[in-house]
């Protein structure tokens, strides 16, 4: 449902005064400023104040103690869930009946429009089937191909090459920095529900204070790729348990500039993948060890948040899982003797450590073939026999879904 004026619904508790608003100067009292009854948009106290008049606006609606967004209401066996983004909302529970006695209220309430069963959201295409729901970016996809006049390329199997290495290029000639910063922006926005290229448009976006050639081709290589899996998403099925885990990966020195390592992390409710990252480290790692270990800590802290967060739903976790490749890691968590190896890391890591120490976490170690957060550190290759394009575009977007659903 859309909310018309969101921000103009509620009463403001504090006293806020303000200019007069122009064109609506008083010739009388030019010196004398106006004392706000209701909220306005741009006010700080603004949402705040809206959020709370939807909670009034519903009894037994209880917001959220991390995300403050976050609505819950429980009626017998039922549960009502309510999200909250500026004037749009978006609920559904495991009741027909609650569900339309919420939406009724709501219209009584305030002035809006129901917009139905979700299917479209700031971009985003949601699927909703018995066997789950499946999130894309198709038609924004092609929006932003067609935009930047990618519709016609060649299509690429990979979003980066395993042997590119980019760096500041400065002997390459320069390119529209707008154009650029324009094509980051857009595939920002893509990442989303593209896991896929979350590294390689991370590690171009580096590069948006001074583009060059070079940096512009490794761009048109990810749209490229795009034009050959253009209705890749993720899956979330309805069938998944609830057990939460996470993927952490490091890649040591992976920068060419300034020699840090990328962190990569992955974050599973069952089988969804609900949140990752690809990200450069703020400091140099002396070793492959504490590169793993601060992507670890990086990891576990979304892990927390999200342990919080699911906590408002009734969910209760005890030690979740967090999966490195690195046994060294692994024992500079657990072993509190190894302060000679571990004094140069910044204190604020060691968070994990006294975690595992309170049984909050379990450190286990995978494989580096199972090591699904590695596609989040440097660029992968994927492996695919034959010629047909059919047949390549099928191999790849099942490797695809594989390693985004966790379908392994």
């Amino acid at each position: 449902m859309d909310v018309k004026s969101a921000f103009l619904n509620r009463f403001i508790e504090e006293e806020v005064y303000v200019r007069h608003p122009p064109g609506f100067e008083s010739a009388r009292f030019p010196d004398r400023v106006c004392k706000l009854r209701k909220a306005l948009c741009g006010l700080k106290q603004a949402p705040r104040a809206w959020y709370a008049r939807v909670s009034y606006s519903s009894p037994g609606l209880v917001m959220g103690s991390v995300d403050k967004t976050l609505f819950l209401l429980s009626h017998g066996g039922d549960t009502l869930i309510v999200q909250i983004y500026i004037d749009d909302i978006i609920f559904g529970g495991s009741s027909h009946a609650l569900v339309s006695s919420f939406a009724e209220q709501m219209s009584r309430e305030f002035e809006m429009s129901l917009m139905g069963e979700l299917q479209f959201f700031l971009g985003l295409q949601i699927k909703q089937g018995p066997e789950g729901t499946f999130v894309h970016q198709a038609k924004y996809t092609r929006d932003i191909l067609k935009k930047f006049e990618m519709g016609d390329s060649k299509p690429m199997t990979t979003p980066m090459s395993t042997n590119t290495a980019l760096d500041a290029d400065e002997d390459g000639e320069a390119v529209d920095q707008k154009e650029f910063r324009g094509m980051i922006g857009s595939l920002l926005y893509l990442t989303a529900t593209r896991p896929d290229i979350q590294f390689a448009v991370c590690l171009c976006a580096r590069y948006k204070a001074s583009p060059r050639t070079s940096h512009r081709q490794a761009v048109k290589r990810i749209f490229r790729y795009l034009k050959f899996t253009p209705e890749l998403g993720l899956w979330y099925s309805s069938g998944s348990s609830l057990s939460l885990r996470g993927f952490s990966d490091a890649d040591h020195a992976g920068f060419w500039i300034d020699r840090k390592s990328t962190s990569g992390t992955g974050q599973f409710l069952g089988t969804s993948l609900v949140s990752w990252s690809s990200r450069k480290q703020t400091s140099v790692a002396l070793s492959t060890t504490e590169a793993e270990y601060v992507a670890a800590a990086s990891c576990y802290s979304q892990l927390l948040w999200m342990k919080a967060t699911l906590s408002d739903f009734g969910l209760r976790f005890g030690k979740i899982p967090l999966l490195v490749d690195s046994t060294s890691t692994i024992s500079v968590a657990k072993n509190l003797v190894l302060h000679s190896r571990t004094k140069h890391i910044d204190v604020r890591f060691h968070f994990l450590r006294d975690h595992y120490k309170k049984g909050d976490i379990d450190l286990v170690h995978v494989v580096s073939e199972n090591q699904l957060a590695d596609i989040f550190t440097k660029p992968l290759e994927l492996q695919v026999e034959g010629v047909d394009n059919t047949l390549i575009k099928g191999e790849i977007e099942s490797q695809w879904t594989g390693v985004i659903a966790l379908l392994v």
